[in-house]
């Protein structure tokens, strides 16, 4: 008997999981190959993903990994098509990259804005987008969007992560009412 609570239906589902390789990506890939699912995760940290897949490498089914940088959107399909291959059509998705560099006003730039959206937001959209075909084709399947508290508690010191983690809320509610008949929940989750 484990100390931990087991779930069944999780047991060679297909999880995709974007920033797995640190932080709390890194727990959840630990967690969903723990409960046996075929878990695909993205990452640009190559040495860190690299050292999780051989940690996990005893796993029922040991975690597959592709470095991609997820603000280049072809690269992001690329990477989803070769886990794929791995795992079989994507059931869950769990969109946790982002990255939550402190900046000022004063320092923000059209282009580390633009920088910021892509990192935290724009990803989300497409991986769903890219996904929604595969659970479409399946009855149906998860998305779990990552956002944050910082914007909520008006945190100061990083106007670009605050405004696109609001923003990961909207992107949640409009998936979740486009795709809720086909069987898709999608939720944003507020570590």
């Amino acid at each position: 008997m484990t100390a931990f609570a087991t779930y069944p239906s999780l047991q060679d589902r297909a999880v995709l999981i974007t920033g797995g390789a640190t932080g709390i990506g890194a727990t959840l890939v630990e967690a969903f190959a723990a409960q046996g699912a075929h878990v695909g995760f993205i990452d640009i940290d190559t040495a860190a993903g690299n050292a999780l897949v051989a940690t996990l490498a005893g796993a029922r089914h040991a975690p597959v990994f592709v470095t991609a940088d997820l603000t280049d959107i072809p690269a992001l399909d690329r990477a989803i098509a070769t886990l794929r291959e791995h795992t079989g059509p994507i059931k869950v998705l769990l969109n946790n990259a982002a990255n939550d560099k402190r900046h000022t006003i004063a320092e923000t730039t059209p282009e580390s804005w633009d920088a910021g959206i892509a990192v935290n937001l724009k990803h989300q959209f497409f991986a769903a987008k890219n996904v929604a075909a595969d659970m479409k084709a399946n009855g149906g399947g998860s998305i779990v969007n990552f956002g944050s508290v910082s914007w909520k508690l008006k945190q100061g010191g990083m106007p670009v992560y605050t405004t696109s983690k609001s923003a990961v809320q909207g992107l949640t509610r409009s998936l979740a009412r486009d795709l809720g008949a086909f069987n898709i929940r999608v939720n944003t989750l507020v570590p």
